[in-house]
C-alpha cells in the first residue's frame, strides 16, 4: 500500500466515522450543554475525536509495515496514543480524578519515551547537550504538558483542529525543504485524519473534539517532535515554534492562574482564545486568525532555525515574545469581569 492511498484513507475514514459519531453521541444524549464555563451557545454532540484516533492508530502498524515508520516509533505512538484516548473517552462518558488522569498522563508519556530512547542530544545557544536522565524527566514532563494544555485549549470550534493541520502541515513543508522526506508521512496521515473531523468541527460545529480527541493530539504531536528531534536537534526547535499559539496561551493562563492561587484543574475560560472569541462574537474570526498566526509568523521563523541555521532557542524567544504580548493583550489568565 503506498503512502498516499494510506493519507487518504485516513482522510475518509476520519470523515466518515466523524459523521457516524454524531448520530451516536444525538441518539445517546451525548451532548455537551453550555454553562457559565462554556465558549458555546448551542447544546451540541461531543465525541468526535474518536474518529482521528481510530484513523491515525489503525494507519500506524501499516507505516511500519511499509517503512514509512520505524517499529520503535510505532510502538510508542500506538501504546501512549491508544492510553491518552482510552482515559479521555472514559472521562467524556463519566468523571475520572484528576490525580488518576494525571497518572495515566504520567505513564502513557514514559512508555512512549521508552521506545523512543528518551530525549536525544540538544543543541541550545549553539552549545550540544546530553541531558541523560535528566533530559529523559524533561521530555515526559513536556509530553504531560502537551496533551494538558491542547485539552485546554480545545475549547472553541475548529481551534484545536486547525492548529493540529497547521502545524502537521508546516512540519511536513520543513522536512521536505530540508531534507527529511522520511519524517513526512506520520504527520501528513494526521493531518489529514484531523482535516475528516474539522469538516464537522470548522465553526459552527457540528460536533465537538471531547477529552478523548484533545490529549491524542497532545501527546502525539510532542511525540512527533521527539521523533524529529532524533533526526535533527534543530527540527524540535521547529515544531515547538510551530506550536507556538497554544504552548504560549496555554503557559501563560496558568502561570498567571496559578499566581493568583486559583485551582487550576477546575474548568475556566480565561485563555486569551476564549476572551478573544468573546471579544470578537464569534469563534471563526479566532480560528482563521490562528491560522493566519501559523501561517504568516510561526512557519517562517520555523524555517529560519531548519533551512538557514539561525539558533534555535533565540528563534523560539523571536516567535514568542509577540505571543506572549497577544495573550497578555486578550487577558490570558485574567478574571472574567461580571
Amino acid at each position: 500500500m503506498s503512502s498516499w492511498s494510506i493519507i487518504s484513507i485516513a482522510a475518509v475514514l476520519s470523515l466518515l466515522l466523524t459523521g457516524a459519531l454524531r448520530k451516536y453521541a444525538l441518539a445517546r444524549s451525548i451532548i455537551d450543554i453550555p454553562n457559565a464555563r462554556s465558549s458555546h451557545t448551542v447544546p451540541t454532540p461531543r465525541g468526535g475525536g474518536v474518529a482521528i484516533v481510530v484513523s491515525f492508530l489503525l494507519a500506524l502498524p501499516v507505516l511500519a509495515i511499509t517503512g514509512s515508520m520505524d517499529w520503535p516509533t510505532m510502538w510508542a505512538m500506538l501504546g501512549a496514543g491508544s492510553g491518552i484516548a482510552i482515559l479521555g473517552f472514559l472521562d467524556d462518558h463519566g468523571h475520572i480524578a484528576a490525580r488518576w488522569r494525571l497518572l495515566g498522563h504520567f505513564l502513557a508519556s514514559a512508555w512512549a519515551l521508552y521506545w523512543l530512547d528518551g530525549l536525544p542530544p540538544i543543541t541550545l545557544f549553539g552549545i550540544g547537550l546530553e541531558l541523560t536522565w535528566f533530559g529523559d524527566v524533561l521530555a515526559v514532563f513536556y509530553l504531560v504538558w502537551m496533551l494538558n494544555l491542547y485539552n485546554f485549549m480545545d475549547g472553541i470550534d475548529g481551534i484545536a483542529s486547525v492548529e493540529a493541520i497547521c502545524a502537521c502541515l508546516g512540519a511536513c513543508l520543513l522536512y521536505w525543504l530540508g531534507g527529511f522526506e522520511s519524517l513526512i508521512v506520520a504527520p501528513l496521515v494526521l493531518a489529514m485524519a484531523v482535516a475528516g473531523f474539522l469538516y464537522w468541527n470548522f465553526p459552527p460545529a457540528r460536533i465537538f473534539m471531547g477529552d478523548a480527541g484533545s490529549g491524542f493530539l497532545g501527546i502525539i504531536l510532542g511525540l512527533l517532535a521527539l521523533q524529529a528531534a532524533w533526526a535533527s536537534p534543530e527540527l524540535l526547535w521547529g515544531w515547538l515554534i510551530l506550536l507556538g499559539v497554544f504552548i504560549v496561551d496555554a503557559t501563560v493562563t496558568l502561570m498567571r492562574r496559578l499566581l493568583r492561587g486559583d485551582k487550576v484543574y477546575e474548568a475556566h475560560r480565561s485563555h486569551a482564545y476564549q476572551f478573544a472569541s468573546r471579544h470578537y462574537g464569534r469563534h471563526l474570526t479566532v480560528t482563521l486568525g490562528v491560522a493566519a498566526i501559523n501561517l504568516f509568523w510561526l512557519l517562517p521563523v520555523a524555517a529560519s532555525v531548519v533551512l538557514w541555521n539561525m539558533d534555535g532557542a533565540l528563534a523560539l524567544i523571536v516567535a514568542y515574545v509577540p505571543l506572549i504580548l497577544l495573550a497578555i493583550r486578550f487577558h490570558a489568565g485574567e478574571l472574567e469581569k461580571a
